[in-house]
């Protein structure tokens, strides 16, 4: 089980990596010049790279998160309400995951009207749930 856990972090933190660069990516797009292609098409194969790569990542930290779960039984069982609010955030990181890809569907196509401004908030959000998810894992407060 030690094994588990260990590789789902290393699979999670892997993954945080990749939900914290690419809104930054993001926010470089966001601010290139309208004649400036090249800067362009470079970000958005970085961007594309990224993404594809942080969504392999994800696969495997759900799944031995999964496994944790319902194969050795972590968070279930009463006073276990802690891993019913770090689902609930996992899920939220899903609905993330997946607005970073139709944001960059929306960059592709070229009708991204959002400002820098804009992704640099949206930059905050996956630094916020980590921290909840961190503080539920570790205090357990409930």
């Amino acid at each position: 089980m030690l094994w588990i856990k260990a590789l789902h972090i290393v699979f999670i933190a892997s993954w945080f990596a990749g939900l914290f660069y690419l809104p930054r990516i993001f926010v470089n797009l966001a601010m290139v010049a309208a004649d400036s292609k090249a800067e362009r098409d470079r970000l958005l194969l970085m961007a594309r790279k990224l993404y594809k790569f942080m969504t392999i990542l994800a696969v495997p930290a759900l799944v031995l998160g999964l496994w944790l779960w319902l194969g050795y039984g972590i968070g279930r069982g009463p006073g276990q309400g802690w891993m019913h609010a770090k689902l609930a955030i996992v899920l939220l990181l899903i609905g993330y995951h997946h607005s970073c890809g139709l944001i960059l569907r929306k960059f592709e196509a070229g009708n991204m009207q959002r400002s820098h401004v804009w992704f640099r908030w949206f930059n905050e959000v996956p630094v916020l749930m980590m921290l909840a998810a961190v503080i539920l894992v570790v205090v357990k407060p409930f």
